[in-house]
């Protein structure tokens, strides 16, 4: 198949402004102070295998030209792994007989990128695999019924920030939602949702739970757009729209929609927090020989 050069070119972008952001992130990264998370070191592969990172961007680097919407993928993969028990890549584990693992909990059923790993960015090394992967432990991930307080509750849980939730709420930059994540709101009146844009979900719902709906306007490109939308009340979940009804939260979803580096910065720093969550070393950990089962 032969693509236009319009494609590419929106393809190169989208790529572009993407790697942007994880660049930056690597920038705030080497002034971070890690001192107090045993086990993790800059330069952990530096003599044991130097060419880990250059292998790890490569690979991530290839996925997204071949596919840009691959970039909202694995930011909710990296999401979705480091909130239930840090990151440690039981997202990655397989279900077997007895054990139901945590990707086949309904809530990450639509997460793919599993064959392109994470994002490359410069995070301190030497994290081991965990050894747990339950499906019951997916109950503490946010839930898009969530009100802001729930959504407060939930990331003050794992020591985040009312600010720091909001902006990783702004992940929603990117990506799409199924309509089984939104469809309630079509049929109970919600009031916070634009009349307009609740026929265009109608729309969509109409094919089904498995049809799709960009979260903002520009669903492959990492801006934030994704504010706006909650200003014209065009949330596409009902927590997303939370953020700019509360008054806990609508001064930071305004100071985000009036200032994309703002964003960006605090999105940053909030990923790099996240990414020290639960960290296991030595004997609370392993390195899989298989990323999909417990050695």
């Amino acid at each position: 198949m032969v693509l236009k050069k319009s494609t590419l070119s929106f393809a190169k972008m989208a790529i572009a402004k993407f790697l942007t952001v994880l660049m930056l992130m690597e920038v705030i990264v080497s002034d971070y102070q890690f001192g107090a998370v045993d086990g993790l070191n800059m330069d952990y592969y530096q003599m044991t295998c130097p060419f880990a990172e250059m292998i790890v961007k490569y690979t991530v680097n290839r996925a997204l030209q071949n596919d840009p919407t691959l970039a909202a993928a694995l930011v909710r993969m990296h999401f979705h792994d480091c909130f239930i028990e840090g990151c440690d890549g039981s997202i990655l584990i397989d279900s077997t007989k007895d054990n139901t693992a945590e990707k086949d909990s309904p809530g990450n059923l639509s997460l793919r990128g599993y064959e392109a790993g994470g994002p490359a960015y410069d995070i301190p090394k030497g994290r081991m695999d965990g050894r747990r992967s339950k499906i019951e432990d997916t109950i503490n991930l946010p839930f898009p019924s969530f009100n802001s307080s729930q959504l407060i509750r939930a990331f003050g849980q794992r020591g985040f920030s009312v600010q720091e939730m909001v902006a990783l709420s702004g992940a929603h930059t990117l990506g799409v939602a199924r309509c089984s994540s939104f469809k309630a709101r079509l049929g109970n009146a919600d009031t916070t949702l634009d009349s307009d844009f609740a026929k265009t979900l109608s729309k969509t719902c109409s094919a089904g739970d498995n049809a799709v709906q960009p979260f903002d306007d520009t669903q492959n490109t990492f801006d934030n757009f994704y504010y706006y939308t909650l200003l014209r009340q065009n949330g596409l979940l009902f927590s997303d729209q939370q953020l700019y009804i509360s008054p806990m939260t609508n001064f930071i979803v305004n100071a985000y929609a009036m200032n994309q580096q703002m964003f960006f910065f605090d999105f940053q720093q909030a990923m790099v927090k996240m990414g020290i969550l639960d960290v296991k070393d030595g004997s609370k950990g392993e390195v899989r020989q298989n990323c999909r089962k417990v050695n």
